[in-house]
């Protein structure tokens, strides 16, 4: 009897997924009946906030620097990555287009009617701070950091990226001396990302945490505007690889549902643990084969990693509509372009990490000058949800735009692409799947 139970009992214990789904009906049932108790169990949300966001700074310096550095000719380096980097601008600006219309037709938040006053900013920290109300000039001036530690102290994404790209082309002008920091930068990235792999084993807590205190402070109703953010985003999803994923893969000669069942082990895998970085090394040796070009797949597709968070911009858009929405902040169309106009720039600090989306969509709040960055504490339960919807579009974009690149490069061979493709799937070794995250 035991044997029988062993393969059922070991899956309830590992799958993270289903441990969230079930701190989160946990969290529900306590908020519902022990209201009281339920409150107490902020902290819980609290801690996981600021363990991601502790972590957050040095992880996009060591993604973007390493996806940069070991490009050592910087012409090919400027021109591949301006090509990628158009293709990135365009693409995530048509996810936030899509994001936002989609919240603003189905309007999941509506009828929420929570006060700004009841949220509580305590566990933003600094990023709950007024926003400074500056020109132009100013702030183009703040994305440049006092110092290359300041940027990191204090959590500033974009200084943190723009020390990154500068630090990236200075280490590729070195050539070979440059391999040494390398090595160090690479063994710093695992350390960091093995401190997110232990963050996020602490997401059913936070989960049954915020969602506790959620139902508890807002009512059990609250449930069901949640529940229609998570219908309108998964639509939302879905839309945009009909819209724009499948037409783009069509330009670059490529059937995008072939693609999708030719890394369907990497999508499956960041459906679980929602951390597009745990199948990075699998999707550069599957673009590789596919026919594209070592130094286009080493140059692009980190860069996308960073910089091309379709998923995640669909996320930002989606989320950040919702909860004007359910705090009742009025959002015109002026102040809805001025917040794409944000999310193009923050939507840019991500790096692919799990959990570093909540970080950057404070940020993102905070800059609006309306909608309350504490606000962020109703979705926090569902976050989780969310991100395996967002992580998965980010690495479907992430190859798409991979094998545009090469297309326009000439970097691909076209015979082995269709070949490999028409071969169908090859399945994540299961004794080489990176850990989960």
């Amino acid at each position: 009897m035991s044997r029988a139970t062993a393969p059922s009992r070991a899956w309830w214990l590992h799958d993270l997924s289903v441990q969230v789904l079930l701190a989160m009906l946990c969290g529900a049932a306590l908020g519902v009946f022990a209201p009281q108790a339920a409150t107490l169990m902020k902290p819980l949300g609290d801690a996981f906030i600021r363990l991601i966001q502790m972590v957050v700074g040095p992880i996009i310096f060591c993604t973007v620097t390493l996806g940069i550095a070991r490009m050592r000719d910087l012409r090919t380096v400027g021109r591949i990555a301006v090509k990628a980097l158009i293709y990135f601008e365009i693409v995530t600006s048509l996810a936030l287009v899509i994001g936002l219309l989609s919240a603003n037709l189905l309007r999941p938040g509506a009828g929420l009617h929570i006060a700004a006053a009841s949220l509580d900013l305590s566990a933003m920290g600094d990023l709950a701070a007024p926003p400074r109300t500056e020109g132009a000039g100013a702030f183009l001036l703040a994305l440049i950091p006092r110092s290359a530690f300041s940027a990191f102290s204090d959590g500033d994404i974009l200084q943190i990226l723009l020390f990154s790209v500068l630090f990236a082309c200075g280490l590729a002008t070195t050539g070979a001396r440059a391999q040494p920091v390398l090595d160090v930068l690479e063994a710093t990235s695992r350390a960091l990302f093995w401190i997110i792999g232990l963050v996020m084993k602490l997401a059913p807590a936070a989960a049954f945490g915020a969602m506790a205190f959620t139902v508890a402070r807002f009512g059990a109703g609250s449930l069901v505007s949640l529940g229609a953010l998570i219908g309108e985003f998964y639509l939302t999803c879905a839309l945009f690889f009909l819209l724009v994923l499948a037409p783009i893969a069509a330009y670059a000669d490529v059937n995008l549902l072939r693609l999708m069942s030719y890394i369907r082990a990497e999508l499956l895998l960041v459906l679980g643990t929602s951390s597009s970085e745990s199948v990075f090394p699998h999707l550069t040796g599957k673009l590789e084969r596919l026919g594209v070009e070592p130094q286009v797949v080493g140059l692009v597709l980190p860069t996308g990693y960073s910089f091309n968070h379709d998923g995640t911009c669909l996320y930002f858009a989606a989320v950040s509509v919702f909860l004007a929405q359910a705090t009742d902040t009025a959002l015109g169309w002026q102040q809805q372009l001025g917040l794409l106009g944000i999310l193009l720039l923050t939507s840019k600090g991500g790096a692919g990490v799990s959990g570093s989306a909540i970080a950057v969509l404070a940020m993102t709040l905070s800059a609006t000058h309306t909608i309350p960055v504490g606000a962020i504490a109703l979705v926090l339960g569902v976050h989780r949800i969310l991100s395996a919807a967002f992580v998965f579009t980010n690495v479907a974009g992430n190859c798409v735009a991979t094998l545009v690149v090469a297309k326009w490069e000439h970097a691909r061979d076209e015979q082995r692409l269709r070949s490999e493709l028409a071969a169908g799937w090859h399945p994540l070794p299961a004794g080489d799947a990176p850990p989960s995250a």
